[in-house]
């Protein structure tokens, strides 16, 4: 067979359990030529729900009919309702699924025993150290593990005879920043214990960070623990207590599973993997120093230089990207940072109404919030160190390249573009450590984000200014120059034929029984005839001529080295329009006007409302001429 394609769904990936994993994952791909799809959303991190429905809005892009196989992290996402809805599409599909950590029904599953292993981390800090008095950092209270790892915890001081106490437990998404809260929250509330139990290890990090910057020695003054043993926590100062479990082996059987039930082989449906208590200083049972320093300094050193790489980029890219007026300056400014963070490839995929173009007036409510358009622009591709552009495809396929024949497997990363909840589209990030080796790879994404949403405003303020600018200039209902559009676009014109001595012409255009019509047919079907009358006026304009609605039912014409000869076609012009229009209208009713103009060579001291009101006069003369003059006025 083909180069099998895997979709990865998952959240955070600059965290260490997630990267862990990962690995594995990668590991089993690359020996076995599949192309692995990370679908990679950031929900959670800034602590906004309306952020969060853009950044979980890229697993609708997922068509589970276009891929052989998915690995699940839902564990990772902190959306219930995000996570039900990926299980449920998955299941209808009938894909081969493998979900880490988090055992769902009818998929396969690589896991734990959480339980068991949290139980033996509370007895230890309760019954081996004799400490009664302890916090509890918690993951999401809807995350199945961190459920079944907080009913460990109750479990085991319950049967050490401790109440259990909500106000002692502080609730967070599984990251470092929840352990440097929790520690405040409880020195704030004067809840502060003698031991804080974490749910994982980056949230027991934040802790004990937090405790040392308050003057508080961990184990001395309290004893911290984790869970997962990530390798931070193995060389952090002191050693974090933790779970040792095999993230990188759990990720290569996931993997494993999906490929072998692709290929039809029989295998178990669940496996649960062993751990086993690492007991470090944070306890202050171990006082030893990290296994193998070398590495840890050169770990240490790599992370340092990552920074001091991206930093500088971020900033640099988040100020030139903000400058960018238009999508091709954007565009533009971006392609050295792509360069920079040394991809194979690189596709930049737009919603077709990212930039509101069906939507003039751009309305807040008719933007894309949940899935994508039927077709997605691609304006940018980087490619063979090229780059290029699209002309565009069906968003149900991801995208073409998934599918093209490659001799070695690739690893893409699917990552939302968007503003708060308004969707505009995603970037494809193709066989880069950078997604995952650099913890500002958000970042990166969401300076591409911000700068199209720039894009986007500066398009939508330019189409209300036009809007606002045509209002001043345009009369709505006949679509023609009002009073204002008439003199700002004649002005020039006019001293123009003051300084070339060329004649003007005014013409003057009164409907005749305007009020006739208001009362018998209503002012609607008044409406529709001034609409008429603009448009017999200004298809008689063949010859530059300026025409607008001078107020109610009046017109003017202005022109310029007029003759009589040209004004007299302008009047038969005019009402040879209305009289095709009477002919087919089939009103109760026949469209007329009073019609009169005036032409002179204008000098210095001649005043442009004179002309309009010798025009006027004159129009007016030939209206009195009128019989039945009640219906015409």
């Amino acid at each position: 067979m083909g180069v099998m394609n895997i979709a990865v769904i998952i959240s955070g990936i600059d965290q260490e359990y997630q990267g862990t994993i990962l690995s594995g994952i990668h590991k089993f791909a690359d020996e076995h030529n599949i192309n692995v799809a990370h679908f990679v959303a950031f929900g959670g991190v800034l602590g906004n729900k309306v952020n969060d429905i853009g950044e979980f809005n890229i697993y609708n892009l997922i068509n589970y009919d276009q891929i052989d196989g998915a690995i699940l992290l839902t564990n990772t996402i902190s959306s219930p309702e995000n996570t039900q809805i990926i299980i449920d599409n998955l299941k209808k599909a009938d894909v081969p699924a493998s979900s880490i950590d988090y055992d769902i029904d009818g998929l396969f599953h690589v896991g734990i025993d959480n339980e068991h292993a949290m139980r033996e981390v509370v007895s230890h800090v309760i019954e081996f150290h004799g400490i009664r008095d302890v916090n509890y950092i918690s993951g999401p209270a809807t995350n199945p593990e961190s459920i079944l790892r907080l009913n460990a915890f109750k479990t085991v001081i319950s049967k050490n005879g401790i109440k259990y106490d909500e106000t002692k437990v502080y609730h967070g998404l599984f990251r470092e920043r929840d352990g440097r809260n929790a520690v405040e929250k409880f020195i704030a509330d004067g809840k502060l214990q003698k031991a804080i139990i974490c749910a994982n290890d980056a949230m027991a990090i934040g802790a004990v960070s937090t405790l040392m910057e308050k003057g508080l020695r961990v184990p001395e003054d309290v004893l911290v623990t984790g869970f997962d043993n990530i390798y931070n926590a193995q060389n952090y100062c002191p050693q974090i207590t933790s779970v040792g479990r095999p993230l990188r082996e759990s990720g290569y059987i996931a993997c494993s599973q999906v490929y072998n039930a692709v290929i039809g082989m029989s295998q178990e449906r669940s496996i649960i993997l062993d751990t086993n208590l690492v007991v470090g200083n944070s306890c202050g049972c171990n006082k030893s120093e990290c296994d193998d320093i070398i590495k840890f300094k050169r770990e240490t050193y790599q992370v340092m230089e990552r920074y001091h790489h991206d930093v500088p980029m971020i900033n640099q890219m988040s100020c030139n990207l903000t400058e960018s007026a238009t999508l091709e300056k954007s565009i533009e400014n971006l392609k050295q940072y792509i360069e920079m963070i040394k991809c194979e490839k690189f596709f930049l995929c737009l919603c077709d109404n990212w930039d509101c173009k069906y939507d003039s007036n751009c309305e807040m409510d008719k933007y894309t919030v949940y899935g994508y358009t039927e077709m997605m622009q691609v304006p940018l591709v980087y490619c063979d160190q090229q780059f290029g552009s699209l002309s565009g495809f069906f968003s149900h396929m991801m995208l073409p390249d998934l599918y093209s024949y490659a001799e070695d497997s690739k690893l893409y990363y699917f990552s939302p573009l968007h503003f708060n909840d308004r969707c505009l589209g995603y970037a494809i990030i193709c066989n880069s450590e950078f997604p995952l080796k650099s913890p500002l790879f958000h970042t990166w994404i969401m300076n591409i984000s911000n700068s199209i949403e720039n894009v986007r405003k500066l398009i939508c303020i330019e189409r209300v200014l036009k809007k606002v600018e045509s209002l001043y200039v345009i009369d709505p209902l006949s679509q023609i120059y009002n009073r204002n559009g008439f003199h700002e676009n004649t002005e020039y014109e006019f001293n123009r034929c003051i300084n070339e001595k060329l004649p003007v012409m005014l013409m003057f255009a009164d409907m005749d029984g305007m009020k006739y019509i208001n009362d018998n047919f209503g002012h609607k079907e008044g409406d529709y005839a001034i609409k008429i009358m603009a448009q017999a006026v200004s298809e008689s304009c063949t010859e530059n001529e300026i025409c607008a609605r001078f107020g109610g039912d009046e017109f003017i014409i202005f022109g310029v080295d007029y003759s009589e000869e040209k004004a007299i076609r302008m009047f038969e012009a005019i009402n040879h329009n209305l009289y095709k229009y009477n002919k087919i209208s089939g009103k109760p009713y026949q469209l007329e006007v009073s019609i009169g103009w005036h032409i002179e060579v204008p000098d210095d001291e001649t005043k442009f409302n004179s002309l309009i009101m010798k025009a006027d006069q004159k129009m007016y003369r030939e209206k009195k001429k009128k019989p039945n003059r009640r219906k015409r006025d």
